[in-house]
């Protein structure tokens, strides 16, 4: 018995009690909690354009205030720049805030980006946040220049300043919540649908109409390609398959050699 009670001390974690609270933190809520912060291991495509978003916005609020109308108008993907320069407008919109306020885009991106690039992987989300982006700003200001081509808007309205990273983070909400089970998509996107419907009554704005649902519809479109790639097989390896092969070819050369005989040398 004395044998038994020394070897159960010595498999106790070191420093009890205190060691088996330090073990109790690690395996329950703290770890669940843990393996959800971002880090650059996990999540380098989220703290990456936080990264830039939180140097754009530091910048406009401490450069001169005309210099940073200049970058921001030629970087907005109103109408006239999405005609003239579509590529330099879709890209460089998306790397300033609509304010001068950071912090709400910290928790935006914690809460939609990050879980998603750690189900999904960076590229598939980079992905979404990108066709997101760039799917609501086409379609939303193709209505903007619709409705000026046909007279129901003033002309000034494809001048209006659009910058922003809304429609990516709302095109990675649609996404998360359109991969949870029914139980919680439903109650998921009824929030999503509500906090969409404020906005638009609040801003009374054509472009935030338009954009904003239509990020978050195309995040929960492309949820289902997701689901669809998370339900395909792994393709087997090639290289594990064509070992056994290659080593029962060698088998006879080599059982010559142990019985003496010299293997013949193909020409």
């Amino acid at each position: 018995m004395a044998g038994v009670r020394r070897e159960a001390v010595r498999s106790a974690p070191a420093g009890v009690p205190y060691g088996m609270l330090r073990h109790g933190l690690r395996t329950g809520v703290f770890e669940w909690l843990l393996e959800r912060v971002p880090t650059p291991r996990r999540t380098p495509f989220t703290l990456g354009y936080l990264a830039v978003v939180g140097a754009t916005t530091t910048f406009a609020g401490l450069a001169d205030p005309e210099l940073v109308q200049r970058l921001q108008e030629a970087s907005s993907s109103d109408g006239h720049n999405l005609l003239q320069h579509p590529l330099r407008a879709l890209v460089l919109s998306g790397f300033w805030v609509a304010g001068e306020v950071w912090m709400p885009y910290l928790w935006g991106f914690a809460f939609t980006l990050a879980p998603l690039e750690r189900r999904v992987g960076t590229g598939r989300a980079a992905a979404v946040f990108a066709i997101g982006h760039v799917a609501a700003t086409l379609l939303s200001q193709g209505v903007v220049i619709a409705a000026v081509e046909t007279g129901r808007m003033a002309p000034e309205a494809m001048d209006h300043l659009d910058i922003g990273v809304s429609y990516g983070v709302l095109a990675c909400l649609g996404a998360v919540a359109g991969l949870l089970p029914w139980r919680g998509r439903v109650p998921a996107l009824g929030a999503v649908g509500l906090m969409i419907a404020q906005q638009i009554a609040t801003e009374r704005d054509v472009v935030t109409a338009v954009g904003h649902p239509a990020a978050v519809l195309t995040g929960v479109a492309l949820s289902r390609w997701l689901r669809r790639i998370e339900r395909r097989p792994p393709r087997p390896r090639t290289r594990s398959a064509q070992a056994p092969a290659v080593g029962s070819a060698a088998s006879p050369a080599a059982a010559a050699v142990r019985a003496g005989a010299r293997p013949s040398t193909a020409r």
